[in-house]
């Protein structure tokens, strides 16, 4: 409903008392001595519901019921004062029971005039007095108050209500509240009042009123209720409307904040939650919000910024129109404040929010110097300007600029205040999401300095692998995978996931990948790797677990990981595999069908005391094997048979190339967000024939070292290796002296060529040899220093029929 104008001034008492009393309850008829009315008075129309018009100049009769009581006659007759109970007519039909009182007066002529009027109480005294002050509060009671009669037409009302209604009392009184103002809210009302006669029960209710513009729009709780007479019927109704724009203004402010602390910084990725800011404040604060933020800040560090020059990107905007046409920075693009004058440069300075008409000197120097921006604030009538910093935790991350020009109104000091209180706490949601991506990124940075970045040289299998973090929220977790070089031409493929996210995930991750590299360079067994691995888990979480207040929060057995290790032999065609609560992996044959053997399931590390198991799995030249995490196949939307339906129909078919075959497999499998990490590795195995393997059994006589030498240098012929016959030849005879002399039978010689020259001499003794610095007269303790000098690599390897001493050379250095 419009609001009373305060040029107005405050409401003027009524002139008259008594009878003239607005919703006095005296209602005062004047007949004169032929029976004819000559005045009525707003309160007989009330009562009645005749107008002055349909009144005066008329019979009285009309009014009074057909038998009168005997007294009345006689008292007009005798022309003395009467009071009793009548049932008058209503102009309705109906009979309206009152307490009359007829008073006569009395002219010089001799006639007789007489005034009617319903039977009213009187104090003791002061009467007038208390019915003045009843009609002057009545009157200037600052809450609009109107009553209407069954037929729901307006009776009367105070003065509030016939200034809110905007029309004067004489076109307003016996008019319906839908006719008087049509439209809404009004037809709302007068329904409320229909229901109110009807059922006889109070209504509640609070509308607005739009009839000034939406941005003058008024808003008002009214309470309807129904009038009841002494005998409890329903006569009436009354609505008594009071203004509550302010306090809804407040209201709207704030549900304004508490939504901006609800829907903005939904998530830890900062260009998403400036948007949602953004989003929530354009349309019910301004009309166009830019969020501009420092480039440190989506790279999740934090930096001062320094004027003038300062460069800022526009993070996120929104508009009432669509496309943002006003708007002169496009999103991702720099926003260079080197103007002191300007709204922005000011509001950095100031270190708070502060606002601006375009009409400002100072504003209007700083759009001369800025062509895009005056051209789109004369286009679009941009007149008001409200710059805030985003300030989170002493630290400056960006701006938020509002700007109007649909809306009429100038930002005021209560918008000056509720842009404060939005962009402190979007600011802090903004600096959440900044710490977060720092966090994130040297999590990530951590994780990929532990993973292999290309393939290590090796004949045994063509590799290919990918790397996929979880999602910006859900944090990056400890999956790793890892290629291995092994002796004798082997190679161990490695993949694993360490429980949790974050630094502590990744480095927990970089300890274990540390740890089955030194035990993969023992050439210790699957089984016992994974044994000895689920020790060092269990260590890792004693330690962990006791180190201080720091880590208060972490209980034993938060540590924990899953692995699965397998070894690839190219010249027996055998893989060995062992698992610690880890998928399994996935077997392509040359056919193109693919498999998931069942392998033994060991428990996940970290648990302890539970033994694990290898299997064998027999793998002719050209198969694939495909290791992975669980986040490749696992999702929140679907099970796991899902993705390992997925996976198999991406490595069914033939692609160019292994990292094609990644690349589908990621495709295929990951149709859902990354709610964790994703390690996919891929193996296509090659085979060593005959041609490229020579052995031989030595009997345990110190004679055949000259027979190994001999042997070495004629296959070393064969296969066009006469340049390294002489590093082999006393690698050679190194080794098979030591396993004559020190080891036990069988004794057996093993010559690998592939890309570079291994040599193995196996015999059945498990005492390893070390190599040591030998004095200067000792005869012995130099064989091992030797072969160290001269090969690439040495190591020994221990199996249940004994131990080989290897060492390989590269063939390529050495061209």
């Amino acid at each position: 409903m419009p609001q009373r104008d305060p040029k107005d001034g405050p409401a003027k008492p009524a002139e008259a008392v008594g009878p003239r009393s607005l919703l006095s309850s005296r209602a005062v008829a004047v007949v004169d001595a032929d029976g004819v009315l000559t005045a009525w008075e707003p309160g007989a129309q009330r009562l009645l519901g005749y107008g002055t018009r349909e009144s005066v100049g008329h019979a009285v009769s009309r009014l009074l019921p057909a038998e009168l009581p005997p007294g009345f006659r006689e008292s007009l007759a005798d022309r003395r004062e009467w009071a009793g109970r009548l049932r008058l007519s209503h102009r309705d039909g109906r009979r309206v029971e009152v307490e009359l009182q007829t008073l006569p007066l009395h002219d010089a002529a001799g006639s007789t005039i007489w005034i009617m009027a319903p039977a009213e109480q009187h104090d003791s005294a002061g009467s007038d007095t208390a019915e003045a002050l009843t009609g002057w509060a009545l009157e200037q009671l600052p809450i609009g108050l109107g009553v209407f009669d069954q037929e729901n037409r307006l009776v009367d009302a105070n003065a509030e209500a016939y200034r809110t209604l905007g029309v004067g009392r004489d076109e307003a009184i016996g008019r319906t509240l839908g006719e008087i103002r049509p439209g809404p809210p009004y037809n709302r009302l007068e329904q409320l009042a229909a229901q109110a006669l009807r059922t006889g029960e109070s209504v509640t209710a609070r509308t607005l009123d739009r009839a000034a513009g939406p941005h003058d729009a008024r808003a008002w709780s009214e309470v309807v209720y129904p009038l009841r007479d002494g005998d409890g019927r329903v006569r009436g109704v009354s609505i008594a409307a009071v203004d509550i724009t302010e306090q809804d203004r407040a209201r709207r402010r704030l549900a304004l904040v508490n939504e901006v602390g609800l829907q903005v910084g939904t998530t830890l990725e900062v260009t998403r939650t400036a948007q949602e800011l953004a989003d929530v404040a354009t349309g019910r604060f301004a009309d166009f919000v830019g969020v501009d933020l420092l480039d440190s800040v989506f790279r999740g560090r934090a930096s001062e910024p320094g004027l003038p020059g300062i460069v800022y990107f526009r993070a996120a905007q929104q508009s009432i129109l669509e496309g943002c046409p006003e708007s002169a920075i496009p999103p991702g693009h720099e926003d260079i404040i080197a103007d002191d004058d300007s709204p922005m440069a000011r509001a950095l300075a100031t270190g708070r929010a502060l606002r601006h008409r375009i009409g400002e000197p100072g504003i209007q120097r700083w759009l001369a110097n800025e062509p895009a921006r005056a051209r789109r604030a004369r286009e679009f009538g941009i007149h008001s300007y409200l710059v805030a910093p985003l300030v989170a935790r002493g630290t400056t991350l960006g701006l938020v600029i509002f700007l109007r020009h649909r809306t009429p109104q100038h930002f005021d000091m209560d918008d000056l205040l509720l842009a404060s209180e939005l962009v402190a706490r979007a600011a802090l949601s903004i600096d959440n999401a900044r710490r977060y991506t720092q966090e994130r990124n040297t999590a990530l940075a951590l994780q990929r300095s532990m993973l292999p970045q290309r393939a290590p040289r090796q004949q045994a299998v063509d590799v290919a692998f990918r790397y996929l973090p979880a999602d910006a929220e859900e944090g990056v977790g400890g999956d790793w995978f890892d290629v291995i070089p092994l002796s004798g031409a082997r190679v161990a493929l490695v993949v694993g996931d360490v429980v949790g996210r974050g630094i502590q995930a990744s480095a927990t991750m970089g300890r274990l990948r540390t740890a089955v590299r030194t035990l993969a360079d023992i050439d210790m067994p699957p089984d016992e790797l994974l044994t000895h691995l689920d020790d060092l888990v269990l260590r890792l979480d004693r330690e962990e677990g006791t180190l201080g207040a720091e880590f208060a929060d972490r209980a034993v057995g938060d540590i924990g990981a899953t692995c699965l290790y397998a070894v690839y032999d190219p010249i027996s065609r055998r893989c060995t595999l062992a698992r610690a609560g880890h998928p399994g992996p996935a077997v392509v044959a040359a056919d193109g069908s693919v498999d998931f053997p069942e392998l033994p399931s060991g428990p996940p590390l970290g648990l302890g005391g539970l033994p694990f198991e290898s299997a064998e799995l027999e793998l002719p030249e050209g198969s694939l094997i495909a290791l992975y995490t669980d986040g490749l196949i696992a999702s929140a939307d679907s099970d796991i048979d899902v993705g390992i339906a997925a996976l198999r129909g991406a490595l069914a078919y033939p692609a160019p190339s292994l990292q094609q075959l990644c690349d589908r497999a990621l495709e295929a499998s990951l149709t859902h967000s990354r709610a964790d990490d994703v390690a996919l590795l891929l193996a296509r195995t090659h085979a060593l024939d005959a041609s490229h393997v020579a052995a031989w059994d030595l009997p345990s006589d110190p004679a055949e070292v000259a027979r190994a030498r001999k042997l070495t240098t004629g296959q070393l012929a064969a296969w066009g290796l006469e340049e390294a016959s002489f590093v082999t030849e006393l690698v050679v005879s190194e080794l098979v002296t030591n396993a004559i002399r020190y080891g036990r039978p069988p004794v057996r010689l093993r010559l690998i060529h592939n890309d570079g020259l291994i040599c193995e001499v196996s015999d059945g003794s498990s005492t390893a040899p070390h190599m040591r610095r030998a004095r200067i007269f000792d005869e012995g303790g130099r064989g091992l220093l030797l072969v160290a000098q001269l090969t690439q690599r040495w190591g020994t390897r221990h199996s249940s029929l004994g131990k080989t001493i290897w060492a390989e050379q590269d063939l390529h250095s050495a061209e």
